[in-house]
């Protein structure tokens, strides 16, 4: 026998499941140049230099780096224009 939610205990359930924080994670692909992925970060994302070289990096040693954490429709819009600028990104949520 199953039990079935109270409505507002399934809008609480689904809330705290889509509320993040969430990040937009960069993968490495065989195309772009690392020196065009230190410019995406630095010129979207306005990361200093230090910071976009790191992420860079850690997209291209470890296959894949989150570069924004924050609200999902946010981390939805950064996903967007890194597949605009040519990159491979996806959203994920923060700590899974």
């Amino acid at each position: 026998m199953t039990t079935a939610l109270p409505l507002e205990d399934l809008a609480e359930e689904l809330t705290v499941s889509t509320s993040g924080p969430w990040q937009t994670v960069v993968w490495n692909d065989p195309v772009n140049l690392m020196s065009y992925v230190v410019h995406v970060f630095r010129e979207y994302f306005g990361h200093p230099p230090e910071t976009a070289q790191r992420l860079m990096l850690a997209v291209h040693h470890d296959g894949h780096a989150a570069v924004a954490e924050g609200g999902r429709e946010q981390m939805e819009l950064h996903v967007q224009a890194m597949h605009d600028y040519g990159l491979w990104a996806t959203l994920r949520e923060a700590g899974a």
